[in-house]
């Protein structure tokens, strides 16, 4: 049972193969999935783990013996799952991954029809009572599934965020870091003027150059050192299920994701004036500086990609953007995208004609960050409360949206733990002083380390 348990998060589904997550459990998730929503067709896809294939199975037997039709989009990103929920007749998807986490886990986003998300507080927790409460086993047989593609619908809607015609020839360095990325980047490519740099393009579930996880530094050193080789214009890495990507300037440096959500908004305001953008509350002063010059309305939420979601569909928000290189898009059904961003990049350096770095330079410098630093702890809520004591007094004001945010005159932080790992994660910002946010983290962590 605890086992069983553990595979649910605030989210979604994540686990170790087969402790934690296992074909019997995910045969009665889609059991479970049938018995609440009945559907009548719902789509699965799968990343490229070796695990995966039999998960799938899974599902779709406990699918089919609630009376549902299984769709298999084969191999396939999370937005392609996303895409599919979003098609006429189908119910809702189930996406097979375990995303950026180690070799022996899997695990499953899901949502109803029209990529309506479902998390902790839209019916998860309902699901998992349900597999709780079964002791159902897989069946051994084939399940009867119907394969379909919806990629070549989904090109043509990537497409539609940019001016094809006013792009200028760049040069990119692409890094699927053997995920499933490099799929959609072949079936771009046509389309695009760009001068494409592949790297670690082949999927491949052993991940023979480390899981793709672009947020750890030892990841980047491929993409970095492309970028430089090639003289390219900048360069993209996405994590396995590409449902983020991260973003590389033409000096090869690493972009913190907090500095794109605000350029995001910023375009996104330019084609939609007055509207709503939504942030998480781990760095937050240079999103709601650019929002509030731009005219729109900045809206905090809830951190992870489900509650996100439900907040721009309750707004109505045209975009929304997470530091963890999350990036959400109204017209993409409010759902997270990893293909959308670097597009709308290559489209604003093509109209802006100046180089990545430029763009970006005066926002690091006015809101300075540490970018996010994960540390193990005994007890997450031993440490927030401790973290707490020590910094509440001295404080403007606490926000708990997500853990704690306290701010200073000139300086704030967030400290939450992770829905997905047993972490606790900090993030420190500062106005225009660089070494007050440097000497502010470094006593931080000395606090939480101790």
């Amino acid at each position: 049972m605890s086992a069983v348990h553990s595979c649910f998060n605030a989210y979604d589904l994540r686990g170790r193969v087969p402790d934690d997550l296992n074909a019997d459990v995910a045969y009665r998730l889609g059991l479970a999935f049938g018995q609440r929503y009945r559907p009548r067709n719902v789509a699965l896809g799968r990343d490229i783990r070796h695990s995966s294939l039999a998960l799938l199975h899974a599902v779709a037997h406990g699918l089919r013996d609630e009376g549902a039709n299984v769709i298999d989009l084969g191999l396939c990103g999370t937005e392609e799952s996303y895409w599919a929920a979003q098609q006429p007749g189908i119910d809702g998807a189930i996406q097979i991954t375990a995303s950026h986490n180690p070799i022996d886990y899997n695990g499953m986003k899901l949502v109803r029809a029209g990529a309506l998300p479902i998390s902790s507080d839209s019916g998860l927790r309902e699901l998992e009572a349900m597999v709780l409460a079964s002791s159902a086993r897989v069946p051994h047989a084939a399940p009867v599934m119907t394969a379909r593609s919806y990629r070549s619908t989904y090109i043509q809607h990537l497409l539609s965020y940019i001016d094809v015609a006013a792009l200028r020839p760049l040069r990119v360095v692409v890094n699927a870091g053997n995920g499933g990325a490099g799929a959609i980047v072949d079936a771009l490519a046509p389309h695009l003027p760009f001068e494409l740099i592949r790297v670690q393009h082949e999927a491949n579930g052993d991940f023979p150059n480390g899981i793709p996880n672009p947020l750890l530094p030892q990841n980047r050193t491929a993409t970095r050192d492309a970028v430089c080789a090639n003289e390219a214009d900048f360069g993209v890495a996405w994590d396995g299920d590409f449902d983020r990507c991260f973003l590389f300037d033409e000096q090869g440096s690493f972009i913190e994701g907090y500095y794109i959500v605000g350029l995001l908004a910023a375009a996104m305001l330019r084609r939609y004036p007055g509207e709503k953008i939504i942030h998480d509350p781990r760095l937050t002063w240079n999103t709601i500086d650019i929002v509030n010059a731009a005219g729109g309305t900045a809206i905090q939420s809830r951190t992870g990609h489900a509650f996100i979601k439900e907040r721009m569909r309750a707004e109505n928000a045209v975009y929304g953007g997470e530091m963890s290189a999350h990036h959400y898009f109204r017209d993409f059904g409010y759902c997270d995208n990893g293909n959308i961003p670097w597009l709308l990049v290559a489209g604003l350096l093509s109209a802006e004609q100046c180089p990545l770095s430029q763009l970006l330079a005066a926002r690091i410098e006015r809101y300075p960050s540490s970018g996010e630093i994960n540390c193990t702890v005994a007890s997450i809520d031993r440490t927030l409360t401790r973290i707490e004591s020590i910094y509440g007094h001295q404080c403007e004001s606490i926000d708990r949206t997500d853990g704690i945010g306290l701010s200073f005159r000139n300086w704030r932080f967030n400290l939450r733990g992770s829905n997905t790992e047993p972490v606790i994660r900090l993030n420190v910002e500062s106005r225009g002083d660089r070494a007050l946010m440097l000497e502010c983290t470094a006593e931080l962590l000395a606090h939480i380390r101790g």
